[in-house]
């Protein structure tokens, strides 16, 4: 029965109780559900929950609402002290404290005999499972270590340069620690060499001079830039030795026969890639549909490397993989999830070769929807590798040896297939966010050759776009079958970004209103608005910078970005965890033989492994970034002096963040040595605006900087600013602050005073400016 006031809307204690009977289960809908609200009521209702987070009586998190300061039953957190029982103190990693507050506390507790890779210390970061408290302490949560994902630093790596006189330097790899040397002492050395990449302990400090540190460990020579990559797989501890069962158990694999297995072996499969692709996971045929009932559709097959044949649960295989989350590629070395006999042998389907695949064979209607779908073990055998502007070339009309007899009965009809599905696609109205990436090309020496954007090509859409109805139809699937998954999730922006961008659009003269649900197709109007303008690459980033980032999780909230509200990564076993875990569930769900998901996999241990993986590909993204840095850096470093042109791509307090146009390299114009002037940070507007002239560098300027250092083994460039920002006209405010002075080149004012009348209310002219009107899937 449902529950309303006496006056006809139910009171706030009400709501709250029942938000805090049902943690993180409800939102809006069933608030309004449980109280029988009609839409007229909803109003005052998101006025009211609104009124409740501010005072911090409820918070929202996703898309439910939640008691505040609530956590997940599985965390990923930062072990940051003690309490006055020895007890050790954690805090969640990622916490918004603008949106909740203070982050809460969790009191780790220490199992007489913990697990391997359990024990723990101050400055860990660790995968915890907690559960809430009754006490009153500051500790709301109690909690135990699964993992232990990352160790306190308690060393310093750098590259070693020698003295002449014995001894040496350490020369750091983190940005943070350029310029601040350690001297290494004769006997300290360790035996290391010039150019060895080292693990150092600090000795001591000194009150001048530079601190001392002793070499611990050599970790490998740096003398050739194909070994840049070893800095940041050592800095994040990304493991790249697989342990002697796992390569055991690689090399006695054996390859998958027709035994429990449908034959696709004549079903004229591709794999279109990269043109330097060492494996290949997906292959994609497509053909029209016979059923009459399905005029003008087509049948759509994706199968992928069947890796959870190979790789069962519990093994060494499965440890390692676990272990590595995911691959991780840098411009000069790949570090596999899983051995190369697996990776680029066995599972990777190479033209002629029988090779076992789990596929998916779907039906997409004439409006591009799909129909229906269904799961199959296969062996199949591909008919074609090619790369992705080979295969758009034969269908622009530039055929060569490989794809002229493949174009007729397989790229046409896949392209054909395509544009269907682009139908529903467009329908959906995903983000569409304008970014370009850039590729660094090597000279066979290892040092850059050159940076390039590679060109977008319908190639690229056509395998994306199978890739997700693949993705789509295995997580309806297994929900279908009631088994639980890992999903791939996305979050819809937090209130408190979109204000933001609101606030920021509001500079540009771009409406942003928020009616209803909020949905990417508000951000796209956006995009669609400032498309071809010399702001687009600016806009394009703030909104960018508005959205939340995808993770894994077991508990499903949908994928913003993608607008769907089920998805699962199926398609890359091979690098991804969370895909081996789908493929196992959908074995198991579907009866489809052996490496199935085992019985005692539950929603609580795909949690904690949603956790890890989670962790591990913001490890991989981070490393990848980092080593990217240094190899631009090496690059550029005997161009100290001169000019570049670019754009504003950070603003901080510390100063602008420049992006160069030529090679995509990101470095610092420090505040200090901007202007005559002080500078101060607006948040709003993304800039720093002169205190006395009013001279503005916002996010999205071109700019042109002189390069005045650059630091190779951290990956850090330091910019001279060279070109004079805007300035904003006298009398203009800025969010509240105390009026801009007069410009040094002040626009000229009408002779003829405004009466009161005809004036504006200063409220409109606060924060104007007359300049204007695809997140990881």
């Amino acid at each position: 029965m449902k529950r309303k006031h006496d006056h006809g809307f139910p009171a706030r204690d009400a709501i709250v109780a029942f938000i805090r009977a049902n943690p993180g289960k409800v939102g809006t809908r069933e608030i309004a559900r449980e109280f029988g609200l009609k839409n007229a009521d909803r109003i005052e209702l998101k006025r009211m929950l609104r009124e409740l987070a501010d005072d911090g009586t409820i918070a929202k998190r996703r898309r439910k609402i939640h008691q505040p300061a609530e956590l997940p039953p599985t965390v990923l957190a930062d072990i940051t002290g003690r309490d006055s029982d020895g007890e050790l103190i954690a805090s969640p990693t990622e916490w918004d404290t603008e949106e909740n507050g203070t982050a809460p506390k969790i009191r780790i507790e220490t199992p007489r005999r913990p697990k391997p890779g359990t024990a723990a210390g101050v400055g860990d970061r660790a995968l915890l499972r907690i559960e809430k408290t009754d006490e009153t302490d500051g500790t709301p949560y109690r909690g135990r270590v699964i993992k232990v994902i990352d160790h306190a630093r308690t060393r310093i790596l750098g590259i070693f340069r020698p003295h002449p006189a014995g001894g040496g330097r350490l020369i750091p790899v983190d940005k943070k620690q350029v310029g601040r040397e350690l001297h290494i002492g004769k006997d300290d050395t360790g035996g290391a060499e010039d150019g060895d990449l080292v693990a150092v302990d600090l000795v001591r400090s000194r009150g001048y001079g530079l601190a001392s540190g002793k070499v611990k460990e050599r970790l490998g020579s740096l003398s050739s830039e194909k070994a840049i990559s070893l800095i940041a797989i050592h800095a994040h501890d990304i493991p790249q030795v697989f342990s002697p069962s796992a390569i055991r158990e690689s090399e006695d694999a054996k390859p998958a026969t027709l035994q429990g297995r449908e034959d696709w072996r004549d079903v004229p499969l591709v794999t279109i890639d990269p043109p330097d692709a060492k494996d290949h996971d997906d292959a994609v045929h497509a053909e029209p549909d016979p059923d009459p009932n399905n005029a003008g559709g087509y049948i759509v097959h994706v199968a992928i490397a069947d890796v959870a044949f190979y790789v069962r649960p519990g093994s060494a295989l499965d440890r390692d993989a676990l272990l590595r989350g995911n691959s991780v590629y840098f411009p000069d070395r790949v570090v596999p999830m899983l051995p190369e006999r697996i990776s680029n042998n066995l599972c990777s389907l190479v033209p002629g070769e029988p090779r076992g695949a789990l596929a998916v064979r779907m039906v997409i209607g004439a409006d591009g929807r799909k129909r229906s779908h269904s799961f199959h073990r296969v062996l199949m055998r591909s008919a074609a590798k090619l790369a992705y502007a080979q295969a758009q070339a034969a269908i622009d009309g530039k055929p060569d040896d490989t794809t002229g007899p493949l174009l007729d009965p397989i790229l046409k009809p896949l392209w054909t297939a395509y544009r269907l599905a682009k139908l529903a696609r467009d329908e959906r109205d995903p983000l569409d966010l304008d970014l370009p990436e850039r590729k660094i090309l090597l000279k066979p020496d290892g040092t850059v050759d050159r940076v390039i954007i590679p060109d977008r090509l319908d190639a690229h859409r056509l395998i994306e776009e199978f890739m997700i109805l693949a993705n789509v139809a295995a997580a309806e699937t297994l929900e279908k079958k009631g088994l639980p998954l890992i999903y791939r999730v996305h979050d819809e922006p937090t209130q408190e970004k979109v204000h933001n961008l609101q606030e920021f659009l509001k500079t540009l003269d771009l409406p942003f209103t928020k009616s209803g649900a909020l949905r990417p197709s508000l951000f796209n109007r956006v995009l669609a608005q400032v498309a071809g303008e010399d702001y687009e690459p600016l806009v394009n980033e703030v909104v960018l910078r508005s959205q939340a980032q995808a993770e894994y999780s077991s508990e499903n909230y949908g994928h913003f970005g993608l607008n769907l509200r089920r998805y699962a990564h199926f398609t890359s076993p091979i690098r991804r965890y969370a895909d081996l875990i789908v493929h196992r569930a959908l074995i198991r769900a579907l009866g489809l033989g052996e490496g199935a998901l085992p019985q005692d996999e539950t929603v609580e241990t795909l949690s904690e492994i949603s956790a890890q993986i989670s962790a591990t590909e913001r490890r991989a993204m981070k490393a990848e970034r980092e080593t990217t840095d240094r190899l631009i850096a090496h690059h550029l470093a005997d161009r100290v002096g001169a000019s570049f042109q670019g754009r504003i791509s950070g603003v901080t307090r510390a100063g602008l963040f420049v992006k160069l146009d030529d090679t995509g390299a990101d470095g610092l114009v420090p505040i200090r040595t901007i202007g005559t002037e002080y500078f101060n940070y607006d948040e709003t507007r993304h800039a720093l605006i002169g205190s006395r002239s009013g001279t503005m560098y916002r996010l999205g300027d071109v700019v042109d900087v002189k390069l005045v250092e650059a630091a190779p083994v951290a990956g850090a460039l330091r910019f001279e600013l060279l070109s004079d920002g805007q300035v904003i006209p006298r009398g203009r405010k800025r969010d509240g602050a105390a009026r801009i002075g007069r410009s040094p080149k002040p626009h000229k004012e009408r002779k003829e005073r405004k009466t009161k009348k005809d004036r504006k209310p200063a409220k409109q002219k606060s924060g104007k400016s007359k300049r204007g009107k695809s997140w990881t899937k």
